[in-house]
């Protein structure tokens, strides 16, 4: 199962409360790119709209081998696949305030390409303020542990 593109900074900028997996509706072009590693995540979020999901802002960028004139959109928004009582699911906990779903990797299983998402709420400034007071102090922690062998 190799990771074709991941989220760094969703686990800095969310706190993940369940994890889920869709299939992706691609193009060839766009399957053939991804496996290339053309695909970018980072931007990305998952809505509900009209009883489907779809990932908005990811980035597949255009085939290398592709023809010029087979029209692509890296941008488009792409529908993923999910059960409908998953998807109901999904949307109750939507309705709650504060919650979002965030894509966090883009991962092959089998022969399809599937999202890994975040149901997720964000966090404030100071709560990431303390991530990195408390990353640093453990980086000093171990410096002067490392000096005292």
């Amino acid at each position: 199962m190799p990771t074709l593109a991941t989220n760094r900074k969703a686990g800095f900028d969310y706190e993940r409360l369940e994890e889920f997996e869709a299939g992706l509706v691609l193009t060839g072009q766009e399957v053939k790119s991804i496996r290339d590693g053309g695909a970018k995540i980072g931007a990305a979020h998952i809505v509900l709209q009209g009883g489907r999901l779809r990932l908005i802002g990811a980035i597949i960028s255009r085939y290398k081998k592709a023809s010029a004139q087979s029209p692509h959109d890296s941008e488009r928004t792409r529908d993923l696949l999910m059960n409908a009582k998953e998807i109901q699911y999904l949307a109750g906990k939507l309705g709650q305030k504060g919650l979002t779903l965030i894509p966090i990797s883009l991962y092959t299983r089998g022969q399809r390409i599937k999202v890994g998402f975040w149901l997720a709420r964000g966090k404030k400034t100071f709560e990431k303020r303390q991530k990195i007071k408390s990353r640093d102090l453990d980086r000093e922690i171990s410096r002067f542990q490392k000096d005292d062998l």
